[in-house]
């Protein structure tokens, strides 16, 4: 699937799976602009990569989207490709009060409620484009739960099925919607939920980018590289056994 030249928006663009996908949509020679709460983090990015776009920006802060919506618009005349990518992973034991709640509010807002929030503001521009697509980066996890992290699991499976959702909506207006749904990818998020014990081999970066760019060019909806496609199969066929073969440590290890 051949791609004309866009202009392509990531959020969280400073470090993993953003800056992964930035530097893939760069060597076709697309516009990329990358956003995140860092500056210094985007500046380094710039730095190293002279040709991307770098915004400070707060998904959630509606003030900073609308704010974001008018410098692409100036800036830009629009863009072509929203990327939801912005995400953390907190792990938590759902069974401990002392439990900082408002630190899993934070989650889900990060998560779930910033890509419908990106979506609503840059709607309009989407249906300018004559090559509009929406991504959104979930996570395999979308399709069996981790019980270490209850929250970054729920709020993926809730952008997944969002996802499917306005797929057919979006489609009148010939805007492609694809969600990747990553496994466990070397990052910061990763190393810091500490998966190595739960024998998750973490993906390289670069390495997920190009199994998503390969199924992106041809067209596919729903990428699933490395682990989540048998994620995906086995939560069909042996939906208690994946699920218990992720979790038999369920509470995670204090530190």
């Amino acid at each position: 699937m051949k791609q004309a030249k866009q202009k392509v928006l990531i959020t969280g663009g400073g470090s993993g799976i953003g800056l992964s996908l930035a530097r893939k949509f760069l060597d076709h020679g697309h516009t990329v602009i990358i956003t995140g709460r860092n500056l210094s983090k985007l500046e380094k990015v710039k730095a190293e990569l002279p040709l991307i776009y770098i915004f400070q920006s707060d998904v959630t802060k509606e003030e900073d989207v609308v704010k974001l919506v008018e410098q692409t618009r100036k800036e830009f005349g629009g863009i072509d490709v929203l990327i939801n990518n912005a995400g953390i992973m907190n792990l938590v034991d759902a069974g401990n009060e002392a439990n900082d709640l408002q630190k899993q509010f934070e989650e889900i807002e990060i998560n779930y409620h910033a890509p419908i929030r990106m979506l609503h503001y840059f709607l309009p521009q989407l249906k300018e484009s004559k090559n509009a697509t929406l991504i959104n980066v979930s996570s395999g996890l979308a399709y069996v739960t981790f019980s270490q992290a209850p929250v970054y699991s729920g709020t993926k499976s809730a952008l997944h099925f969002w996802t499917k959702a306005i797929r057919p909506q979006l489609k009148p207006y010939n805007i492609r919607v694809v969600e990747l749904l990553p496994s466990v990818v070397d990052t910061q998020l990763a190393h810091n939920a500490d998966l190595k014990d739960d024998n998750l081999t973490p993906m390289p970066p670069d390495k997920m980018a190009d199994i998503f760019w390969k199924d992106y060019s041809k067209g596919k909806e729903e990428i699933t590289p490395g682990l989540s496609k048998q994620l995906k199969l086995m939560s069909r066929l042996a939906p208690k056994f994946i699920f218990n073969q992720l979790n038999k440590k369920p509470i995670p290890t204090s530190k």
